[in-house]
């Protein structure tokens, strides 16, 4: 079986978790628990470019909070 996040004709959505972090999903595997659905239902490259545009900082929210509070001490 071809792996289902690889087809370039699939359906998928885009997760985002707690911690803002972005999964791309096929859209007809389960979302798992913990994730959302911000975008339902397109395209493998559009999912992607939506990805590039809205992930930007890669680090989860819990760093980058740890991160803001250690540059005020």
């Amino acid at each position: 079986m071809a792996n289902p996040f690889e087809n370039e004709n699939g359906v998928y959505h885009v997760l985002i978790n707690e911690e803002g972090q972005h999964s791309l999903w096929p859209s007809f595997v389960p979302v798992p628990q913990g994730w959302t659905i911000i975008l339902k239902s397109d395209t493998r490259a559009a999912c992607i470019e939506y990805m590039d545009k809205n992930w930007t900082d890669l680090r989860p929210k819990s760093l980058i909070e740890q991160m803001k509070k250690s540059d005020q001490t």
